[in-house]
């Protein structure tokens, strides 16, 4: 096809694209197109897909059609016709369409679509005749008119749901499958009666391209891409496509496949189809499926061309494949292709499958991993010993074990995670509404389903245990009660499922904690040895070194000295040095406190002999380790009245928290201030560190590469006097600076990025703590952000995703490569990492690669999600 002489193009036939137009096609439109190439036009229905451009003209001009868009729907339509040999509501031999969406990554159920676009009164009745099928045609239209409705119209799903149960129990059917022509068309006629219904299939196609425009903008969508880390201007392509009927009869059907088992990443198609049904059937929920291997039993010669149309898939793509079909009249039609969303253990087992069959190089094994979802794999699991009571038995959805409160509502699931309470979303099936209760509960049951539904679907791509299709819970949404052989739960009692084996029960089940398997271990050796960015671990005590080195951390990148203060055995010690009148007192007090924190100290440097060991000084202000002033406000008040023994106690203790509180204590006395303000702090832990590294040097004849770090450095004259302390108190204790361990600095505020060259005069390392350095550069507060601003920073368009959890490449990003340039540029052996929880993001570790650092430095269960991104890194920059 000739584009047009004039004007924007924005329509393309489906023989004109490939994989590569993913950004103007979006992924549906670009994956048709390709497999239109592979598999030939005789398999894949034919059409046309309106651009993401289009989209984003359309809603950047306030709902209004691109020029020129309309004439380009009209003259791909016509080709369309042409080539079908039929016209778009023909009264005798319709063309019917489907309307999709196809966004550039897979947004699975949170866009909109349409299928049998065309029917009309008395089109319905040619389609009959022509097929001989009259049940075929009023079934037909009857989903056209509900999926309009639902999706164009707005008309929520359940009302139509309900006339379908009303018509049922009239004409005494169970299934749907069992309505016959005549109940069809009665309840069409209901459908229409509740919202009117266009009969020109012109001005369906029109509003139905304008809908699925609109969906882009809507709740779900923009809850999902917030989740997903989907920007929000990429808009959504919309692809037309001559419809194939998988509900004409027996001969008929419709399914999912995955190239590969979509749960376990086993080397086996895997999937769910119906008989005598369309797509929207399989993958909603609302019907419960068969499993892709009777499809063999039903058409044996389908299965086998369906298999190896997989086969031929997933070596073009080199990945594992998620295919749409359907069976028309005995013949197989390939709907869409795209790279299969699936949990972390089946994508760990799919890369290291794929390296040994030769279908893959270690390195394009790794870049189809998302290193995100990996998380899922340190799911914990129900104790293999605990042999629960089963409830009921579903379809294993999505790996992992969860267990929590039941909550019924997307909203509930919302408002339970706000207040810190665990909960299972439990649902007859769900809908793409509810995508902010899948992020917000711990796991997802639905009583109808498969492996492909909505809710397995969306569950494996937030790596949140699932269990589907337990048919035997009577799931009562008015009632707020699931209902099984005499057992009736309510909203708030416990449940526990296990996704993997696909179980369900209200036994409070132990869980246990994951170990890496085999598989991961292969996939994360390749990823050492392509990264060139370090991974470390933020660890507190030896049973947090223990679990880093584990997961392969390659040393300590902060250890927050201040976290073992607050063990119940030393806060009253700690008190004490506080409410200490003089320095005498103090280090009186620290004098305690001293042998408590060396042998904190041994036991992170026996873990991590040989490897580096970051120990940052005390930063956060004294008051943070008093109580809460609020109660203690209200102690005294008690002890007034009642004279008690401990008045003149809480009267001091009062008026210390008075003498220390501040206006802003995140930018008052805290961190190298509070280590000059009172030196005989940081002497102490200075000397704790010597003696603990000489102590296990001694002791086993091996210790950590030290690393001492001091936080919150604005001027380099802080840096230079704070460190001379550090060097000469550890020199006392028989140890030198540069032979036995390194002085290093936490950059956090952006006045010592820009003058970072002066810092580097007196650091052996900088150490970037990019939570406080975002507060201070946004001036956010992250203990506020998340409630009161970033919402409606989100609805406006202001913020995509949070900075606390995302580093600000332009803002932040650019402070940290002034940092690194201008420090290395004194310094040229500088060491620089980063420890804040940007450490742990995959996409904050894409940039750090980029912008130089040696190491990140992250929770222990995010090292081997760090370990993968760093490793993408490399891959994607030497390309």
């Amino acid at each position: 096809m000739a584009a047009p002489t004039t004007g924007t193009r924005w329509v393309y036939d489906f023989i004109e694209g490939d994989r590569d137009q993913r950004a103007l096609l979006g992924g549906k439109g670009a994956g048709i197109a390709e497999m239109t190439r592979v598999l030939g036009p005789g398999r894949v229905p034919a059409g046309f897909t309106v651009t993401t451009a289009a989209c984003v003209s359309y809603l950047g001009n306030g709902g209004h059609v691109p020029d020129g868009l309309d004439e380009q729907v009209d003259e791909a339509l016509a080709r369309l016709e042409e080539q079908a040999g039929k016209r778009l509501g023909d009264p005798e031999d319709p063309l019917l369409v489907s309307v999709r969406s196809g966004a550039r990554d897979s947004m699975p159920g949170m866009l909109d679509t349409v299928l049998n676009l065309g029917l009309n009164d008395a089109s319905v009745d040619g389609l009959a005749a022509r097929t001989g099928n009259a049940r075929f045609a009023w079934d037909s239209y009857r989903r056209l008119v509900q999926m309009f409705g639902n999706v164009v119209r707005g008309v929520p799903g359940d009302v139509f749901e309900d006339e379908i149960k009303r018509i049922k129990m009239e004409y005494g059917a169970t299934l749907d499958t069992d309505l016959d022509a005549e109940a069809l068309r009665d309840l069409t006629m209901r459908f229409r009666r509740l919202y009117d219904f266009p009969t020109d299939p012109r001005e369906q196609l029109e509003q139905a391209i304008r809908a699925v425009f609109d969906s882009w903008n809507g709740e779900r969508a923009k809850s999902y891409r917030r989740i997903n880390r989907i920007p929000e201007d990429w808009g959504t392509a919309v692809n037309v496509q001559q419809m194939v009927f998988g509900n004409k009869g027996a001969t008929s059907g419709s399914g999912v496949a995955f190239t590969r088992d979509e749960i376990t990443g086993a080397p086996e198609p895997s999937g769910d189809f119906l008989p005598d049904a369309q797509g929207e059937d399989v993958v909603s929920g609302v019907r419960n499926t068969r499993d892709l291997a009777d499809l063999a039993d039903w058409m044996p010669e389908v299965h086998t061309e369906l298999l190896e149309v997989l086969r031929t898939l997933e070596r073009h793509y080199k990945d594992m494949q998620d295919v749409e079909f359907t069976v028309e009249d005995g013949r197989l039609y390939l709907l869409q292709t795209r790279s299969a969303k699936r949990p972390a253990q089946a994508a760990v087992r799919f890369a290291v499958d794929a390296v040994q069959e030769g279908l893959l190089t270690p390195a394009e094994a790794i870049a189809t991993v998302d290193a995100g979802a990996l998380d899922a794999l340190l799911h914990p699991t129900f104790d293999p010993g605990s042999n629960p009571p089963v409830l009921a038995h579903g379809v294993a959805a999505s790996p992992g074990a969860a267990k929590g409160t039941i909550v019924f509502t997307a909203e509930a699931a919302v408002l339970a995670a706000t207040e810190g309470r665990d909960v299972i979303l439990v649902r007859p099936f769900t809908e793409a509404e509810d995508v902010a209760g899948f992020f917000a509960a711990k796991g997802v049951l639905t009583s109808e389903g498969g492996k492909a539904s909505h809710a397995a679907l969306v569950a494996r791509g937030m790596g949140r245990p699932a269990v589907t299709g337990a048919a035997v819970l009577d799931i009562d949404l008015h009632a707020h009660e699931v209902r099984c052989d005499g057992t009736v739960l309510h909203e708030g009692d416990f449940i526990a499922l296990d996704g993997t084996a696909g179980i369900v029960t209200v036994e409070d089940v132990p869980l246990v904690q994951p170990e890496i398997d085999e598989r991961f271990e292969t996939l994360l050796g390749w990823c050492d040895g392509l990264s060139r960015l370090q991974v470390r671990a933020n660890a507190d005590t030896p049973e947090d070194a223990r679990r880093a080195h584990a997961f392969g951390a390659t040393g300590i990148g902060l250890c927050r000295t201040e976290h073992m203060f607050m063990a119940a055995d030393r806060q009253m010690k700690m008190r004490a040095m506080i409410m200490a009148d003089d320095e005498a007192g103090r280090r009186d007090a620290l004098d305690t406190l001293l042998p408590l924190q060396q042998r904190d100290f041994e036991g992170l440097f026996e873990e991590m002999a040989g490897l580096p060991v970051t120990i940052r000084l005390l930063d956060p202000p004294l008051h943070e380790f008093m109580p809460d002033q609020y109660e203690v406000r209200e102690q005294l008040t008690r002890a007034r009245l009642e004279w008690t023994w401990d008045l003149p106690e809480l009267e001091e203790l009062l008026q210390r928290m008075r003498a220390l509180e501040e206006a802003n204590p995140m930018l008052g006395t805290r961190g190298v201030r509070l280590g000059l303000l009172h030196p005989e702090v940081y002497e102490m832990q200075a000397r704790a560190i010597a003696r603990a590294f000489r102590a296990v040097r001694d002791r086993t004849g091996a210790a950590p590469l030290l690393e001492i770090m001091i936080p919150l450095v604005a001027l380099e004259a802080e840096l230079e006097l704070a460190r001379g302390r550090v060097v000469s108190t550890a020199r006392e204790e028989g140890l030198e600076a540069g032979r036995d361990f390194a002085v290093g600095t936490m950059i956090e505020l952006p006045r010592a990025c820009l003058i970072a060259d002066s810092i580097a005069d007196h650091a052996d390392f900088f150490s970037f703590g990019t939570n406080d350095l975002t507060q201070t550069t946004l001036g956010l507060s992250r203990d506020d952000i998340e409630g009161r601003i970033l919402p409606t920073y989100y609805e406006e368009g202001l913020l995509e995703r949070s900075p606390f959890e995302t580093v600000d490449v332009d803002g932040v990003g650019e402070l940290v490569r002034i940092a690194c340039e201008r420090g290395r540029r004194r310094h040229p052996d500088l060491e620089t990492g980063v420890c804040g929880e940007h450490g742990g993001d995959p996409d904050s570790i894409r940039f750090f690669h980029a912008a130089g650092l040696d190491y990140v430095s992250c929770s222990p269960f995010r090292v081997p999600i760090a370990r993968v991104a760093a490793a993408q890194a490399a891959i994607a920059g030497a390309r």
